[in-house]
């Protein structure tokens, strides 16, 4: 039967994950050239109508619809056919399908837009707008079936991921490394200032991630219950902590501590605590925070000495993020806080420890080998990358005909 309590939570969930993709055009924007700002933020705002399309006709049915080996669902309901407000038997029992599936949507969506964070300022629109639909239909659906979908392979194993540790967080992460290598540096980069445009942007971008993240972690339990109130309480500690910690070592390390490492801590915690949001206690929250801002800071400044331009730092904070987080998840969860969960490393149960690495590795690799395949082709065929002159006069103008600021 229908819960109303639950349906409403889970609406409003879905328009807090929503808000995320202009949180995070909001928070890529500011951190780019006042050139690329408007190119940069419609490559986030505009998968919105994109992904949006592809998850009703193609994306609900393959990453939820009724299992195919293990692999991907079938395509029973392409354009959404027999998706109603009946509850689903098989997820999210006591809201209608159609809320689940909106909730889920709002996840494939900005799931792609975080990959643009690593190839800012130098890739073309229209080869980005084909990458992204491809990218979501081989590399996400897939990967939502094998851990979210019933029947899927990597679920059927053990591993758990409360809220897209690897569903979200290390697909991004892998094809972001992809293609920051595929595409290459920065003209200038290593030579000349590549500065932020506008921090308080970023800021504000923060902030509006920050808020949507208690809907992305939060209506991860898809029910309003006390695995909800656990990880609301999770996603706060963790992005408080990420935020801390960061500041303290960026402080310790550079002399001064900054507006963007702060930004950069507080996601660098939520993201880190998303596979674990649901499954772990308020102390453990926050030791995965402190481990988010130390190791995603330390993962940030290596990119320099292995010679990849990840404009944003996508690899180093959401890819080492959701390894860091997935691996922790194997560590501290506790069946005491999620009876529906696993027990792990420090409750006595090391094997489920191996169960989240191995989760790791298989997403690790599927996610970066299908990214560089199908960045590949669209280099091959259609060219990626701006021409020198138009990535001299910005992704504004040489795209979208336009400026940020007169």
């Amino acid at each position: 039967m229908i819960d109303t309590g639950d349906t409403a939570f889970i609406l409003a969930a879905a328009g807090l994950v929503l808000l995320m993709t202009p949180g995070l055009a909001l928070f890529y924007g500011g951190m780019v050239r006042s050139k690329n700002v408007l190119g940069t933020i419609l490559q986030s705002f505009i998968l919105i109508s994109v992904i949006c399309l592809e998850w009703v006709y193609l994306g609900y049915s393959m990453s939820f619809g009724p299992d195919v080996g293990g692999l991907v669902g079938d395509l029973s309901w392409f354009a959404l056919k027999g998706v109603t407000s009946v509850p689903s038997n098989d997820y999210a029992t006591t809201i209608p399908q159609t809320v689940f599936m909106i909730y889920q949507c709002m996840f494939a969506i900005i799931t792609p837009a975080l990959i643009t964070g690593a190839f800012a300022e130098r890739m073309r629109f229209g080869p980005f707008l084909i990458f992204s639909v491809l990218w979501a239909v081989l590399v996400y659906n897939p990967v939502c079936h094998w851990i979210w979908g019933v029947g899927g392979w990597l679920g059927n194993k053990g591993v758990l991921d409360f809220a897209g540790g690897l569903v979200v967080h290390l697909t991004s992460g892998a094809a972001a490394l992809a293609a920051a290598i595929i595409l290459g540096p920065r003209k200038g980069y290593g030579k000349e200032s590549l500065m932020p445009h506008n921090l308080p942007m970023t800021l504000l971008g923060t902030g509006l991630l920050w808020f949507g993240w208690f809907g992305f972690n939060g209506g991860s339990a898809l029910a309003a219950n006390g695995i909800a109130a656990t990880a609301f309480v999770s996603t706060h500690l963790g992005g408080m902590a990420g935020m801390a910690m960061w500041t303290l070592v960026e402080w310790l390390h550079r002399g001064k501590p900054t507006t963007l490492g702060a930004a950069s801590g507080a996601i660098a915690g939520l993201a880190t605590i998303t596979p674990a949001a649901g499954f772990v206690g308020p102390n453990a929250a926050v030791i995965i925070g402190f481990l988010a801002g130390a190791g995603c800071y330390f993962g940030v400044t290596l990119k320099g000495r292995l010679g990849y331009d990840d404009s944003l730092d996508v690899v180093g904070i959401h890819g080492l993020g959701g390894i860091i987080g997935t691996i922790c998840l194997g560590i501290f969860a506790s069946k005491l806080i999620n009876p529906g969960g696993a027990d792990g490393l420090l409750a006595g149960n090391p094997g489920f420890l191996g169960t989240q690495i191995f989760g790791v590795v298989v997403v690790g690799i599927y996610a970066f080998a299908l990214s560089w395949v199908l960045l590949k082709i669209v280099d091959v065929t259609l060219g990626l990358r701006l021409t020198t002159d138009s990535e001299v006069s910005g992704l504004d103008l040489s795209e979208h005909s336009e400026t940020a600021y007169s």
